[in-house]
Formats: structure tokens, C-alpha cells, sequence
């Protein structure tokens, strides 16, 4: 690990506080929350019931990300607003990214990359992405004490910029 040798910046001290910079902080991530949802992924289980319904046809003795690795570093992506797989990219070394999916930052392995998560996004038969909607519905039904009688999906993939409609201030 390159040794860094930059000075800290001293900033003009804010009410009696000081501050500084340092550029001292190792690898560092500025998806925090992500660990968090990866707290959550684990105990409900998503990514090994989804993986689960997906036949895999490799030869285990080539395997390096397991079907629930890869849907689970995706489903985190996304929900961390990286809605391209090629984000896994860079991601896929992002410590904070590597400790939700169970990995340790520095010596565990990296996550998958874009190519292996498109190969699995295009995987699924039409059969399998049924049973995997039957399986995300019977998780949301049995955070329930009693399943609801009905569930309103409003669905709406429009992206509607209501900024652009916005009257401006005068003069600016």
C-alpha cells in the first residue's frame, strides 16, 4: 500500500472548532447506507431465495460469484440509486459495497463485474422470473402479521422532471 505523505490543510477555525483536512483516510466509500441494506438483504434472506430459483449450468470448479453474490451486490447497486450494471465497475472494489456483500474490504475477494452481472440479469427463463415475482410477493406478505387482502403496485416508469415546469424567479 502506496505510503501518503500530503500535509494535512489546516481551514479557518468555525465557531471554536478546528478543521482540517487530512488525506489520510485509507479507501473509504461514500455509500455508508449500503452497509446497512446489506444488513437488512441478509436477514431477510432476498438474494438466497431469488438465487435459489435460478438454475445455474457452470461448472462449479470455474465458479468465482455464486448467483446469490451476484444478485446481491446488484440488488444493492440498485438500491443505492446505481441503476447501470456497468456501476458494478467501480464498485465492485468499493469497501463499503464489499462489507454488505459480506466481503472484507481490503483482503476479500472484489465483487462481480458488469459482464457477469449482465450475463445473470439476462439469464432467467420468462418461468423462473415468475416464480422469483411469487417469491418477492411471499416475502412482502409475511412482514405482515396477517398477508393484506389487496396490494395497489402503482407502476410508472416515466421519469417526470417537475423542476423543468417550475416558474423561474424573476432575474435568475
Amino acid at each position: 500500500m502506496p505510503v501518503d505523505t500530503t500535509l494535512p490543510f489546516h481551514f479557518p477555525a468555525v465557531g471554536r472548532k478546528k478543521l482540517t483536512a487530512a488525506f489520510d483516510g485509507g479507501r473509504i466509500t461514500s455509500d455508508g447506507g449500503v452497509m446497512l441494506l446489506g444488513a437488512v438483504e441478509r436477514q431477510l434472506g432476498i438474494a438466497d431465495r431469488l438465487a435459489r430459483l435460478i438454475p445455474d449450468p457452470r461448472n462449479p470448479l470455474f465458479v468465482t460469484h455464486s448467483i446469490d453474490d451476484i444478485l446481491r451486490a446488484r440488488i444493492l447497486a440498485i438500491a443505492c440509486g446505481y441503476e447501470d450494471a456497468d456501476d458494478l465497475d467501480h464498485l465492485r472494489t468499493d469497501p463499503g459495497f464489499k462489507l454488505a456483500c459480506g466481503r472484507l474490504p481490503d483482503s476479500g475477494d472484489d465483487l462481480c463485474s458488469q459482464p457477469t452481472v449482465s450475463r445473470w440479469e439476462n439469464a432467467p427463463t420468462l418461468r423462473e422470473v415468475v416464480r422469483m415475482t411469487y417469491a418477492m410477493v411471499d416475502l412482502y406478505c409475511s412482514s405482515y402479521a396477517r398477508p393484506p387482502a389487496a396490494v395497489t403496485l402503482d407502476i410508472d416508469d416515466t421519469c417526470d422532471d417537475t423542476e423543468a415546469f417550475l416558474p423561474r424567479p424573476v432575474g435568475g
